[in-house]
């Protein structure tokens, strides 16, 4: 299989003069960036050693910060992003579990016990250095954290190989990216949309256009849209509900490529906003972070008669290189046309979960009625005579807030050290526009919700703080006197 990571380092200085990232107003041009790869490169050769694989990076919306990914990847090297305002608490978690000894720093003053910050952009700038580095197709490309039901974050390693299958599936989708393409980026580096919004474009020498942490991100992406002519934009569909106010101002015939996921697509969103970018080929795609950024597929077609359920596109076929499976609860191989849990095998898969066998043994599955090692999603699906998934809901009590998955026990975790020793339960519910929030009913007399949601903050990112806080004397249990979130649910919408 052909490194596209590698050949991605080393196309760079091809392009010359042309803009390679246009962040904050400011256009920077591929030679630019290749400098700042090589000046990082050559800090690398020099101070880290080969047993140190897994390298911390302060996720800046930065220039620096993505010269920081391709270097790191052009010595053979891992990046584990951090967020900038992670609580102390979740970056020690972070720190400790990925086994971090240096972070990387585009350009704020970040001071983090135990580790070796590194500021690159103080480093002096070198002249060009070697091509990248043969890596091993095991080798890591990133390790990413995301929510887990005990507390800890959950690591996902996603090899090169895997990312590598990724870029060809892609490719097999039949679009062309090209030079003079612009590319939205609206995705916190700690979230892999954002893997293929950098590098698919700096692959093929387009801009990619970022969308700043501190801005409005819908108003600022109506603006790239329109005053930047984006041509190439993946999205998540929460965007659309804020920007759908404004649907009649909104004029985009540049877009051309749209693609939608980390959340479920309602279609009657997406007929609406088709009308707004006449020229787009627009397509559904789906996959989680531990099968590398998305693996299915839906084409949204203008004409009508598009396949959904309950209201949410169809999230289509498997793309290239993917086998899908649809599982019972114990793991087992359903026939075709059965409902079930969709598991994912094949070469953008994970490895398995960092250093974590018990969840592994639960998470991975390879039935008795297949050959292939399959990963459990916990997404119920049901494939049609087409062979096309409709998505029916989870199996568990995760959602996705603006993206993010979000376990909801690890949010109820955390709240329960705070309000300890009452109880506390999350629920997830759709706010006015359309889209998931965190509610936390908290049993027992009110207690002052600013206390709460800051002692939350420094626990927690801030898309898994609960958006408004709840009291209830006592809280209703079904018939297995389990808590009863469908009641809880009713409730919260009853007293909004």
């Amino acid at each position: 299989m052909e490194d596209r990571l590698n050949q991605c380092i080393d196309a760079l200085s091809k392009h010359g003069d042309r803009p390679a990232f246009h962040i904050r107003g400011t256009y920077h041009a591929y030679h630019e960036l290749d400098t700042a790869v090589q000046t990082v490169r050559a800090w690398i050769r020099g101070n880290v050693s080969s047993e140190e694989q897994v390298i911390g990076l302060w996720a800046e919306d930065h220039l620096w910060t993505y010269a920081c990914i391709l270097a790191l990847w052009a010595e053979g090297k891992a990046y584990t992003p951090i967020a900038p305002g992670t609580p102390v608490v979740r970056c020690n978690q972070l720190i400790t579990q990925a086994g971090i000894r240096t972070i990387l720093v585009a350009s704020e003053d970040v001071v983090l016990a135990g580790v070796n910050v590194v500021r690159t952009g103080q480093l002096p700038p070198t002249e060009k250095g070697p091509n990248a580095q043969r890596v091993a197709t095991d080798a890591l490309a990133y390790l990413l954290f995301t929510s887990g039901t005990t507390g800890q974050p959950k690591g996902v390693p996603i090899t090169r190989s895997a990312l590598n299958a990724f870029l060809d599936a892609f490719d097999a989708l039949g679009f062309t990216i090209r030079p003079e393409d612009q590319v939205l980026q609206m995705f916190e580096l700690t979230f892999d949309l954002s893997v293929m919004s950098y590098l698919v474009p700096l692959l093929y020498g387009a801009c990619v256009h970022t969308v700043p942490k501190d801005e409005i991100k819908y108003t600022y992406i109506h603006e790239l849209l329109e005053d930047h002519g984006i041509t190439v934009a993946l999205m998540v569909p929460s965007i659309l509900n804020y920007l759908r106010p404004y649907f009649e101002e909104i004029n985009c015939p540049a877009l051309r490529v749209n693609l939608f996921c980390g959340e479920a697509l309602p279609l009657d969103l997406v007929e609406a906003w088709s009308h707004r970018v006449p020229n787009a080929r627009i397509l559904n795609v789906y996959g989680p972070t531990e099968h590398t950024i998305f693996c299915t597929a839906y084409a949204f077609d203008r004409r009508g008669g598009n396949k959904a359920h309950n209201g949410v596109l169809s999230i289509g076929k498997p793309m290239y290189g993917t086998v899908i499976g649809i599982l019972d609860h114990d793991g087992t191989l359903l026939p075709d046309g059965s409902e079930g849990e969709l598991g994912l095998a094949g070469p953008q898969g994970t490895i398995g979960y960092w250093h974590d066998p018990e969840r592994n043994a639960t998470a991975f599955v390879k039935p008795t009625n297949s050959t292939e090692r399959y990963y459990r999603t916990g997404d119920r699906c049901v494939m049609d005579r087409d062979g096309d998934l409709l998505y029916l809901g989870r199996t568990d009590h995760q959602v996705k807030i603006q993206g993010f998955r979000v376990e909801l026990a690890e949010v109820e975790h955390h709240a329960r050290q705070v309000v300890s020793p009452r109880m506390a339960v999350a629920v997830a519910v759709r706010d006015p526009l359309g889209n998931m929030e965190l509610v936390l009913v908290v049993e027992g007399e009110p207690m002052d919700v600013p206390t709460i949601s800051r002692a939350l903050r420094t626990l927690v990112p801030t898309y898994m703080v609960p958006t408004r806080i709840r009291f209830r004397d006592d809280l209703p249990l079904n018939a297995n006197g389990k808590i009863d979130r469908p009641a809880l649910g009713e409730w919260i919408a009853m007293n909004t």
